[in-house]
Formats: structure tokens, C-alpha cells, sequence
């Protein structure tokens, strides 16, 4: 065994899917590897071109050339649109169940009848249609309005006033009742009710909800956890990995969506600290999964910002250069993303793209493991490489890796 570990450039696409013009029209065009080189000619990242980054991407630039030595691939999304918290959850071998896109206000009935059962006292804020909940007089559930509209439902609370275990309680119970991608539970110190209903918003003429932003709620002891539709952790390659005793370490965003019990989490948004988390795990770790979510490139990404952007892959591609001599042997280290946003096409809103399946062994060069099907393979891969039990979804491109094979078995 060895090290496998897993880099996401949240955001970091190489291109539009095949089924976006009919699923995603506003996509077409979206490619925000290219784009960001584009608006951004002087972008110094080297470990990334040299690991194939304009392989993934299939095109040259200027001084953008394919790699003669790398180990690439790419991948489609098998999940419902381009969501983050879906994309992790299919990374590590989920096979994604289709969501339902539904504005919170047409199933408030269902999830205040639900949310009294649970013993939590509910009323309404709001114009008929336009509704939010309101519990405990300190948290309110209604739409999320920075994923894409109908996707997602947050409950959004004073943290103060309802402990966390609370809160996830009552994220639980709209959860139960509700067939949307996810509910997002969370809280922060230092809010009231009234910060909360002041950051109330109502988008596109039915999606209700607060700007967790305006709130309040992310700068201080800010508590999250996300509830997936159709997820269960215990075909995800992290708890198959920790059942057969190999150690899991989290690091970012994937602390806080994915769920297996281990010590070694580690969350947060910056990257320098989230990348030397990553560093000093792998130093530590002779055997086992590191999983790490580099954000700070979504965030850029949702700011339109591609000048930011190309600042974080320059300070990640740094911190590449300390990484990779640490994958040393049997070791494999995967540099990917979960979908695109491209800071160039006009919007704010994730865009459905390939991902790049950037892969470093040592001594390993030139091996193509072709166009995959499901970010799920990645899972699959590390189940194989581990030679543990497969998880739910997904097909192992290991073999690929090892002997350049051509075929999929």
C-alpha cells in the first residue's frame, strides 16, 4: 500500500459536457481552465501544465503546451447539474439519485407539518407564496440562493440560541420530507433572528430565502453540516477504508461533506493552510487516503473575478511543488475538480464541465486513462488501489495507471 491522495481545484474545469446545450444552454461555451489563461496570459502555474493540464483541456496556448510526460484523463459528472457537495459525494463512489428542482414555498406545507412533529415550534414570515420559516424563533428554513435556484433548502439559525445538535436535528427533519439535492444546516455566534430576516431575499419571483452572507452567520464559531438526497456514506470509499482499518484524513471542505469518523480533519478556506495541512498529513501518513478541497478557486469563480482566480492556482501550483516529492513509490496523488465556474461567461453560477484527472506517480509518465464516465472512478480507483471492497459507483482506472492498458475491465 502507500499514500492515495486527492486534490479538488473546486471549480477548476476544462470544458462544457456533451449534454449541456440541452441540459445547461447557458454553459455552452464555459471553460474555465481556458478561459482563466485566457484573461490572465502572464498565470505562472508549471506543476500544473507539466502534470497535463492543457492535455485535459485539449488545446494549446501561446506557451501552453501539451505535456509529453504526464499521466491524464478527464471526466464527465454523472450528478445532476454542477454541485459541489453532489460532486464530493460521487468523487468518493456514490451514484447519484436525480433531485428534485422545487422552490421552497411549494413544499412548506409538507415541511411545517413535519418540523411541529419533530417538537419544534414553527410560524411563517412572509406574503403567502413567499414564506419563509421561522423555528424556535431563532432559525429559519427557505431557499438557498447561492447554489442553483430550487436545488437546495438551508436552515439558517442562531447558534447562540439553538446548540448545533439542534440544528442538525431540524435539518434532519426537512431532510426527511424533501426531495431537493441537499439541505444545508448551519449556524453562527454572535446573530439574532432579526440579522437573519433582515438578509431575507426573494430571487427570480418564487425562490425565498436568506443571503447567508448578509446574515451574519459566517463570522464567528460558523457550524455546518450538509444532507444529502440519496447519500450513504457507507458505500463511499472513506468509511469502506476505515472498516478495514486505513487511515482517512480531510482536509477543507471535504471536513465538513464528507462523512467517516476520523481524527484527521481539517477544515477551512485558505489555501497556504489548507495546502500545508495536506503536506504534513502526507509526511505523517504512510498508508491511507488524503482527500483535500482547495475552495478559494470556487469562490473566485462565483466573484466573476478571473485575476483572483488565477492567483489561487498560482499559489496552489506552488505548494504542488512541495507536495509531489512527498508521492514518492507506489504512492499516487490525483490534482482534479468537482465542475467548472467560469469567472468569464457572465454569471455567477456553477457551470457543468469535464473535470481534469491530472495523476503523479513516481516514475510513472505518458499514461492516458481516457474519458471517464463518473467522477465516481476515482473512488473506484482508490478502492482498488487499497484492494478493499468497491464502492457503489464507479469503475477503477488503476490498471490504466500501473500498465497502460487501453481497456477497461
Amino acid at each position: 500500500m502507500g499514500k492515495f491522495g486527492v486534490i479538488v481545484l473546486d471549480s477548476f474545469g476544462v470544458g462544457a459536457m456533451a449534454d449541456v446545450p440541452k441540459v445547461r444552454p447557458d454553459d455552452i461555451g464555459s471553460n474555465t481552465a481556458l478561459n482563466i489563461i485566457k484573461a490572465v496570459p502572464q498565470i505562472k502555474i508549471p506543476n500544473l501544465r507539466k502534470l497535463g493540464l492543457m492535455n485535459a483541456i485539449g488545446e494549446e496556448r501561446a506557451d501552453f503546451k501539451f505535456s509529453t510526460t504526464a499521466n491524464w484523463g478527464i471526466s464527465n459528472l454523472m450528478h445532476h447539474g454542477a454541485d459541489s457537495y453532489l460532486a464530493h459525494q460521487e468523487i468518493m463512489g456514490t451514484k447519484p439519485k436525480i433531485p428534485l428542482l422545487q422552490p421552497f414555498n411549494e413544499v412548506i406545507d409538507i415541511v411545517e407539518e413535519q418540523v411541529k412533529k419533530d417538537g419544534f415550534d414553527v410560524k411563517r414570515y412572509g406574503d403567502p407564496g413567499y414564506q419563509l420559516l421561522v423555528v424556535n424563533n431563532c432559525a429559519t428554513i427557505g431557499d438557498n440562493l447561492e447554489a442553483d435556484p430550487g436545488q437546495v433548502y438551508n436552515v439558517t439559525a442562531a447558534l447562540d440560541e439553538m446548540p448545533f445538535d439542534e440544528i442538525t436535528r431540524l435539518g434532519e427533519s426537512v431532510r426527511s420530507v424533501v426531495k431537493v439535492s441537499r439541505v444545508i444546516a448551519f449556524g453562527g455566534r454572535e446573530v439574532t433572528l432579526k440579522n437573519i430576516l433582515n438578509a431575507r431575499k426573494i430571487e427570480h419571483g418564487k425562490y425565498v430565502g436568506v443571503s447567508a452572507p448578509e446574515s451574519g452567520v459566517y463570522n464567528k464559531d460558523y457550524h455546518v453540516i450538509h444532507l444529502g438526497y440519496g447519500i450513504n456514506p457507507k458505500v463511499q470509499l472513506p468509511q469502506i477504508l476505515k472498516r478495514n482499518g486505513i487511515d482517512v484524513a480531510l482536509v477543507g471542505k471535504t471536513a465538513d461533506i464528507i462523512n467517516v469518523d476520523t481524527d484527521r480533519k481539517f477544515p477551512g478556506v485558505d489555501t497556504d493552510y489548507l495546502f500545508d495541512n495536506f503536506i504534513e498529513q502526507s509526511k505523517e501518513m504512510k498508508d491511507g487516503l488524503l482527500f483535500m478541497n482547495i475552495q478559494e478557486t470556487d469562490l473566485a469563480g462565483h466573484a466573476e473575478d478571473p485575476v483572483s482566480y488565477a492567483d489561487v492556482l498560482e499559489r496552489a501550483d506552488k505548494k504542488l511543488s512541495k507536495v509531489l516529492p512527498i508521492y514518492t513509490g507506489d504512492d499516487i496523488l490525483i490534482v482534479m475538480a468537482d465542475h467548472g465556474d467560469d469567472p468569464t461567461i457572465g454569471f455567477t453560477l456553477h457551470t457543468r464541465e469535464h473535470t481534469p484527472l491530472l495523476i503523479y506517480k513516481e516514475g510513472t509518465h505518458n499514461k492516458y486513462v481516457g474519458e471517464r464516465a463518473t467522477l465516481s472512478d476515482v473512488g473506484a480507483t482508490g478502492a482498488d488501489y487499497f484492494d478493499v471492497e468497491a464502492p457503489e459507483n464507479g469503475k477503477s482506472f488503476l490498471h490504466r495507471i500501473i500498465d497502460g492498458t487501453n481497456i477497461d475491465e
